[in-house]
């Protein structure tokens, strides 16, 4: 029984797999919490689509895959930052319009070059047993950034989340504030391209953030918890998908969804 349960680690591609899920789960955990307190569940789903069409910019300049999606996905954050400034224009309009006329960029490159003939159902959908040590690099530095980040700006992004003008009375530079959280937002998105692909990287941000929402009400707690339940859901979907033989990106995704579902009733059992 116990050699049946170990046999996974037995192969390197699924240590590799294991350990980015572990740093994707939880940093996407991390910032979840701010990006579900701020409304902007639809951020995640977005800077996906703008990062898929800086990669293939990148591709089709001959550059790297991170490259291209990186420099795009930031340039999507900032244009979308300095848009919704002046307030008169939504986050969630802004998000729309920005990060589809980039994937769309995208799409226009590939129909136009015929002969390109780069694969991208990896990004898409996820690959995470392809994860190469280039690849577990890239996500440990974005992880290592975004927690070391995260903890030293943890005053800042707390108060510039529920109460802005607030903030600004007490000297915190609100519009930096919400600059570097984007920034890291999109950092963390490009880095879980390979491991839930584009269709479920909004997943991996929201649902462990509301799970833990449904079991605290104190913020400290709720960013502890949300961190652990996405490095929790992160690991177990992908042990999952391999007894089960279904893909890893949506078995992680179906995991988190049916934790948050069983918080759901515990809060809705704790409220009768």
């Amino acid at each position: 029984m116990i050699e049946y349960i170990l046999e996974p680690f037995d192969y390197a591609f699924f240590r590799h797999g294991l350990l980015a899920a572990l740093m994707i789960g939880a940093s996407g955990g991390l910032i979840g919490v701010y990006v579900v307190l701020r409304g902007m569940s639809y951020i995640g789903h977005g800077l996906s689509h703008a990062a898929i069409g800086g990669a293939v910019i990148g591709i089709a300049l001959n550059l790297n895959f991170y490259v291209g999606a990186c420099v795009l996905g930031v340039l999507a954050a900032l244009i979308i930052n300095k848009i919704t400034q002046n307030r008169k224009i939504k986050s969630d309009a802004a998000i729309g319009i920005v990060t589809t006329a980039i994937f769309a960029l995208g799409v226009a490159i590939i129909s136009k070059l015929r002969n390109f003939k780069q694969n991208f159902e990896a990004a898409l959908f996820g690959n995470i047993l392809g994860i190469t040590e280039q690849d577990l690099v890239i996500i440990g530095l974005v992880t290592c950034i975004t927690m070391v980040m995260m903890f030293f700006t943890y005053r800042a992004l707390l108060f510039s989340t529920f109460d802005q003008e607030t903030a600004r009375i007490f000297g915190i530079n609100t519009g930096l504030a919400q600059l570097l959280f984007s920034l890291l937002l999109t950092l963390v998105i490009i880095a879980s391209l390979n491991v839930t692909g584009v269709t479920m990287v909004a997943a991996t941000l929201i649902a462990p953030a509301m799970t833990a929402r449904m079991l605290t009400d104190v913020f400290s707690r709720m960013v502890i918890y949300s961190t652990l339940i996405g490095a929790i859901t992160g690991v177990a979907g992908l042990y999952l998908s391999y007894i089960f033989n279904v893909a890893s990106g949506a078995t992680i995704v179906l995991f988190s969804a049916l934790l948050f579902g069983v918080s759901l009733l515990v809060k809705s059992l704790r409220g009768l």
